[in-house]
């Protein structure tokens, strides 16, 4: 019900910005495509190491030459196992899961220096997103040293985003990005009590720390609109 939900605001949000309304800025809607990861409690602790599929959609409206409000809603797969790691402790107990997570984020995107999609030359430049968003995921309940699902949980979380974007004539552009996401439980995993993972699990872990996770993957959005004029912002 909350993916349909999420699913119809996104349409009603781009439904104001159609290619026939857009008289004073630039707009761009697209896809995302990667993978995902998570650091916790549970498996290895690389910061980038995709092991399950991320996708999803993305829009923009880029409000000058230099920042964007950024709407995304993305679904990503999380896979974990201690036999992936390094840390002896983590070989020796052997735990794994694997959990879904959707996210829905609102926030802004900043380009480190002038990108103008309309100049014609072929253009790239680097930028970061941060915001605030909304995540759900599923209450994982202990069963030796597997994990089953029990419900869905929610919780909130902080993006911070690299990407470097380029250019595909006037029209198209093309992105590469790595966003860390701190949430605000530790229950991804199962290692924490909350809400329904709270059915016979006892916490483990470093119970101090909140769990991250990972979304590494490409962009491709489809620019629309009138030529923007940024002079009066």
């Amino acid at each position: 019900m909350r993916e349909k939900l999420i699913l119809i605001i996104l349409l009603l949000i781009l439904g104001f910005i159609t290619p026939g309304q857009g008289h004073a800025q630039t707009y761009e809607l697209g896809a995302f495509v990667g993978g995902a990861n998570y650091i916790g409690d549970v498996g290895d602790t690389q910061f980038i190491a995709p092991a399950g599929p991320t996708f999803g959609g993305i829009a923009k409206w880029n409000r000058s030459n230099r920042h964007a409000f950024r709407l995304t809603y993305l679904v990503g797969q999380i896979i974990a196992d201690d036999l992936d790691s390094k840390d002896t402790r983590r070989l020796q107990r052997g735990y794994s899961f694997e959990n879904t997570l959707s996210e829905v984020s609102l926030g802004v995107e900043y380009t480190f220096w002038e990108f103008d999609l309309h100049e014609g030359a072929p253009a790239f430049a680097p930028y970061m997103y941060t915001g605030f968003t909304y995540t759900w995921y599923d209450a994982l309940r202990k069963t030796g040293t597997l994990f089953e699902p029990v419900g869905r949980e929610t919780t909130y979380a902080i993006p911070m985003v690299l990407g470097l974007k380029k250019t595909l004539g006037t029209k198209y552009l093309i992105g590469v990005e790595v966003g860390a996401r701190y949430s605000f439980t530790d229950a991804i995993d199962g290692s924490a009590n909350v809400g329904n993972s709270a059915v016979n699990n006892v916490p483990f872990g470093d119970t101090s720390n909140n769990d991250w996770y990972v979304f590494t993957g490409v962009t491709i959005t489809y620019a629309f609109g009138r030529k923007p004029c940024y002079c009066n912002f």
